[in-house]
């Protein structure tokens, strides 16, 4: 960050932080709400020509009056999206979360207001139309955006940008999907560089803010309705014996996941690659989607791919699809509108999608396996939730987000152990196949690589005294000298001496072990002033927000004056116990 823009930020307390954070969760939960009534309003509009906002995704939409005409509904949607993306927010287009992701890690959080206003509209109508998309990417840019516009607004430093952009990520999904545990473990697990108090203390506020928001608006219920389904124990208690179930479909899973990613990225190369006009190759591609729905609703009486799909998860969900075949059909089916529907120029989320994809899978996997040992009482709705897990898991790379906000959606905790084993093994084949996961490729692609791993590190909480470099004496400024003889410097730790100016302290110098007036190089100064005692981590927080190059440790219970300093740290320092970490 240039240094005019470091001098203009500033640091909050944590408190005031995470009252800022309250105010995201209010207002995230209430863009989610009006997301979910522009939805409505559009749906009606163009599936059943008229105004209303009663809209439940849950329900199946019934046949349109308009006829064979309904297929022009996601091209008229799409057209419009399209005009509203180019002309004024390129970042709204796809499915979200990678901006969001880009915008933490390689802009220092800044989302520009305009993405909030523009997501919202083009979300709306690419699902509202009939795009095979979720609604949860939309609200996590938005809720993002949100929080990016208010840590810009007051001038917050980097951290607590990108702090309040991780709350604004973890409210949109908490106000979506009544979530509010997984929603911080989807800001922890794909938003958050750093996981700490300062972190966490305005995540948790704004998704539970956003959560009470949400369910003000829509009840406490969960997002799905489960039908009561037993697992059954063929040999011995617990269920030990499922085990190599549970491992299978976590297999599937994970190739599910790993052929989605792959399947929709090549359709977006395949639509980028066209010599069309964008209009053209984004009415190509929905005009397909609407061919597609049209004929679904006219041979199965509903439209299963369009838009977020829940309808078709709820019916498996309460055991009222059940046949292999069918589901199997729907999952390709929804596999390719998705691609479709993002490569040709759509705007909305993946993780809808992946939901409708491992219960589609899981339902088939446990509808065969129950057409096998029909004595056995297999449950597909077992393997149904096990699918959404697993898909959803490996797809995107958050594995506890994904176990945790299934039981939540669905209220079902009786499958804690199997998906857990599940969404491991899903995770792992999925990373044996690609590295990437499906936020990660998109930027991936473009040069930007994020780290899939959050390690905790020994360096941070090492103490001051064990890193810095010794201060071995005092000498006044117009004493210091070149060193003389270069060969003499030795490796290792450096030796530096307190540079004054009277009885003020001017900086530290590295000097020669053996004359401490014989410097190697320019003063370091300013200086900023630490203690033995103070955390690393500490350190470089306060190095980092005021620019500084060094800082002097002081004896703790000492004044900060020249006689009292035993040694500096330098980047140079920092860098070395950074790597010594990793060595070890």
């Amino acid at each position: 960050m240039p240094q005019s823009d470091r001098q203009d930020n500033r640091q909050v307390s944590l408190v005031s932080l995470s009252l800022i954070a309250v105010v995201i969760g209010i207002v995230t939960g209430m863009g989610a709400i009006g997301l979910r009534y522009l939805i409505a309003v559009i749906h009606n509009l163009f599936f059943l020509g008229r105004f209303s906002f009663i809209y439940d995704a849950n329900v199946p939409t019934p046949p349109s009056p308009f006829g064979a005409w309904i297929i022009l509904a996601p091209v008229i949607g799409g057209l419009i999206v399209v005009f509203l993306v180019r002309r004024y927010a390129p970042e709204a287009r796809g499915h979200g979360v990678p901006e969001v992701m880009d915008a933490i890690y390689y802009r220092d959080g800044r989302i520009r207001p305009a993405v909030v206003l523009i997501k919202s509209l083009a979300s709306a109508l690419s699902i509202g139309s009939g795009a095979a998309v979720g609604r949860e990417g939309p609200i996590i840019q938005i809720g993002s955006g949100i929080g990016s516009v208010l840590g810009q607004f007051f001038h917050l430093n980097r951290w607590q940008v990108i702090t309040l952009v991780g709350a604004g990520a973890g409210a949109g999904i908490a106000a979506t999907f009544n979530t509010p545990l997984g929603a911080v473990l989807f800001a922890v697990e794909l938003m958050l560089p750093e996981f700490s108090a300062r972190t966490l203390a305005p995540v948790v506020l704004a998704t539970g803010t956003a959560t009470y928001m949400g369910r003000l608006a829509f009840g406490m219920e969960p997002a799905f309705l489960v039908a009561a389904h037993q697992r059954p124990d063929i040999l011995v208690p617990l269920s030990v014996d499922m085990l190599p179930l549970y491992i299978m479909a976590g297999i599937l899973s994970g190739l599910a996941a790993a052929l989605f990613v792959k399947v929709l990225y090549r359709t977006e190369d395949l639509f980028d690659d066209l010599k069309l006009n964008p209009y053209v190759k984004t009415a190509i591609g929905m005009t397909f989607l609407g061919v597609l729905m049209y004929v679904l609703v006219q041979t199965t009486g509903m439209y299963h791919t369009a838009g977020v799909g829940y309808a078709t998860i709820q019916m498996i969900l309460t055991g009222q699809l059940t046949m292999p075949g069918f589901l199997l059909l729907l999952f390709a089916l929804k596999l390719v509108a998705t691609s479709v529907s993002l490569g040709s120029g759509a705007s909305g989320g993946v993780f809808s999608p992946s939901l409708f994809l491992g219960a589609t899978l899981g339902g088939a996997f446990g509808a065969v396996l129950d057409a096998l040992f029909p004595a056995l009482g297999f449950s597909m709705i077992t393997f149904a939730l096990i699918g959404m897990a697993g898909i959803v898991g490996a797809g995107t790379g958050a594995a506890l987000t994904s176990i945790i906000m299934i039981f939540e959606m669905t209220g079902d905790y009786s499958i804690t152990v199997a998906a857990i084993i599940a969404v491991v093994v899903a995770v792992g084949v999925r990373r044996a196949i690609m590295y990437d996961n499906i936020y990660t490729m998109k930027l991936t692609r473009r040069g930007h690589r994020l780290p899939m791993d959050i390690r905790s590190h020994l360096f941070p909480i090492r103490l001051a005294s064990e890193v810095m470099e010794p201060a071995i004496g005092t000498v006044d400024v117009a004493e210091l000298k070149p060193a003389r003889v270069v060969s003499r410097r030795r490796a290792g730790k450096r030796s530096f001496a307190v540079v004054t100016e009277g009885r003020h302290l001017v900086g530290v110098a590295q000097v020669d072990p053996e004359d401490v007036t014989a410097a190697w190089g320019p003063v370091i100064a300013p200086v900023g002033i630490v203690r033995e005692s103070t955390f690393l981590r500490t350190v470089m927080t306060h190095m980092a927000d005021r620019d500084q190059i060094a800082v002097v440790v002081v004896k703790d219970g000492k004044a900060p004056r020249p006689e009292n300093v035993t040694g500096a740290i330098t980047r140079v320092a920092i860098g070395a116990a950074v790597v010594s970490d990793f060595h070890s």
